[in-house]
């Protein structure tokens, strides 16, 4: 009995222009995994910054550095990479998430012409709102596996754990401090680096060049964008952290600037911009030659 037409197994070219955002998914979330594990360390660092001295008031400052040596003295050099695994379950899929949001909304809405700057900051902080959402019980969690207060052996044991003990609205608690930080950065970023990469010649942004170029407006764009959102980081940090304590957004603002004044509100502020800027630049780089080679307009 012959196969009909319909029945013949489609090309690959044939399935790929079926669900070109399912594409966008699957090359944001092998960008996600690249710059999750090689960052992950720095992420550990910016968290215990943040958390550490509240546990002894009045102590002397730490730095980066000495979190760092601490760290790997206490907990060996592996210990710089506790919350990979949420941070896994959190980014792959929630990066996946954002740039599929991203490359459908700018599909629907700009139909290929490249976006302004107001429309690259809706865009970046559209599709930040929805993979932030989407991903908060995992970042809860994450958050608390980097902070070294909990000792949860695994993601969904943490999940358990928490629903059980804290109830669920525990694992969205730091969800207004979060949008509030993840949306403006993505906006901020998509903006500077959409706007970066029309400013170069056509010549430079299509030639063999075209990945540095691209890491390279994304480092810019990521330390502008960092800086901007490191006060929202701090809060979100506090809330998640210490839900009890902070039960609203106000609670955790106060706390800091009672505690530290305004620089309070930059503590992490340098492994933290080392970790966005370059995972980002990393993701943006890695999703945009990978979006190519399949044929697609990123």
């Amino acid at each position: 009995m012959q196969e009909t037409k319909d029945s013949q197994p489609k090309s690959p070219s044939d399935l790929g222009k079926v669900h070109p955002a399912l594409k966008a998914f699957v090359c944001g979330s092998l960008s996600g995994t690249c710059s999750t594990l090689l960052f992950q360390p720095l992420d550990l660092v910016k968290t215990r910054l943040q958390t550490l001295q509240n546990m002894h008031p009045g102590s002397p400052k730490v730095g980066m550095l000495s979190v760092f040596i601490t760290v790997v003295r206490t907990e060996r050099l592996f210990g710089l990479w506790k919350g990979v695994s949420p941070s896994f379950v959190r980014c792959v899929p929630g990066v996946g998430i954002y740039f599929s949001t991203f490359y459908t909304l700018k599909q629907r809405f700009l139909q290929e012409r490249p976006p302004s700057a107001g429309e690259a900051v809706l865009l970046g902080a559209g599709a930040r709102c929805v993979a932030g959402i989407a991903m908060l019980p995992v970042t809860v969690i994450k958050t608390r596996f980097e902070s070294g207060r909990y000792n949860y052996i695994s993601v969904l044991g943490a999940l358990r754990s928490v629903c059980e003990t804290e109830g669920p609205r525990a694992l969205y608690s730091g969800l207004m401090a979060t949008l509030l930080r993840d949306a403006p950065f993505s906006g901020i970023y998509v903006m500077f680096y959409s706007q970066a990469k029309k400013a170069l010649p056509h010549e430079v942004s299509s030639s063999g060049l075209a990945p540095a170029v691209n890491f390279g407006c994304g480092v810019v764009a990521g330390i502008l964008a960092s800086l901007a959102t490191q006060p929202a980081d701090v809060v979100k940090t506090h809330m998640q952290v210490s839900p009890a304590l902070y039960r609203r957004t106000g609670d955790a603002i106060r706390f800091v600037y009672a505690e530290h004044g305004v620089g309070g509100f930059f503590r992490g502020a340098v492994p933290r911009s080392l970790r966005r800027t370059l995972m980002a630049a990393m993701a943006w780089t890695v999703y945009e030659q990978l979006m190519e080679r399949m044929g697609l307009n990123s």
